[in-house]
């Protein structure tokens, strides 16, 4: 146990020696590695910004027994739990409660995954720009943190496809649930002598810019995973085992 206790010790010494040697060094960000993981973070910004701050609003218009047509409207926004959003009417508009109808749908499971995923991106994207500028001999001299960086990488890009297709999916559902098509789906509307009309929905075009960055995140991520592959120790063996096959001593410089 003390033994144990020990060399954790002395790890944590040694980690805390590297950690404390913080020299700036913006070299990496003119390079490929740094420079993509700038417009990553830049990117998920805009993801989840233009998701999670949306906030919009349907509007009918009803009428009945051929009086003035009165507004009915329905707010919603994230996490577009638009099964609790119930509609509002200035006064009581053909003798019908509207605040105990609601728009149909629950898309929060698709929108929350990608804002929370985005704003973890945003987090990593931070530590590992703070690693290559400030601890760059640390990274490139680990095998362990180049490796985790390129698992996370790939990871990340698969995750990126995921919650951008889920999200893509579940902003067309929305739009439906929030057009015309609801005219057909609220009750009073089907009864007699409610009459209503299709008013105006909130552009959803911040919307649709996140679905764009939520596939330009996974092209970045993706196309990054090569150059953070190239800082492992799965790239650089390759090099010198093909200088030691084919002779032994390694060519002199300038040749």
């Amino acid at each position: 146990m003390a033994s144990s206790l020990y060399v954790v010790r002395q790890w944590v010494s040694r980690l805390g020696e590297r950690m404390s040697a913080f020299q700036m060094n913006l070299v990496p960000l003119q390079e490929p590695l740094g420079f993509i993981k700038v417009l990553e973070w830049i990117a998920a910004i805009f993801s989840f910004a233009t998701c999670g701050g949306f906030k919009g609003k349907t509007e009918i218009l009803v009428s009945c027994n051929g009086t003035k047509n009165e507004t009915v409207t329905a707010t919603f926004g994230y996490p577009f739990r638009l099964n609790q959003a119930s509609f509002q009417s200035p006064s009581s508009v053909c003798g019908v409660d509207w605040k105990r109808h609601v728009l149909i749908g629950d898309y929060s499971s698709s929108a929350q995954f990608y804002v929370t995923f985005a704003v973890f991106v945003f987090l990593y994207c931070i530590a590992t720009l703070l690693l290559y500028v400030g601890y760059t001999n640390l990274y490139r001299d680990s095998r362990k943190l180049p490796m985790t960086d390129f698992v996370v990488t790939v990871v990340a890009t698969f995750l990126w496809l995921v919650s951008t297709s889920a999200w893509a999916k579940a902003l067309t559902d929305i739009k439906v649930a929030t057009g015309p098509r609801i005219v057909q789906e609220l009750l009073p509307c089907k009864q007699s002598p409610t009459a209503c009309h299709f008013g105006s929905v909130t552009s959803m075009g911040s919307l649709n810019v996140s679905v764009i960055f939520g596939f330009l995140n996974m092209i970045l991520w993706g196309g990054n995973a090569w150059f953070v592959y190239k800082e492992t120790s799965l790239h650089s063996p390759s090099n010198t085992s093909g200088s030691h096959g084919q002779g032994g001593a390694a060519p002199p410089p300038g040749i």
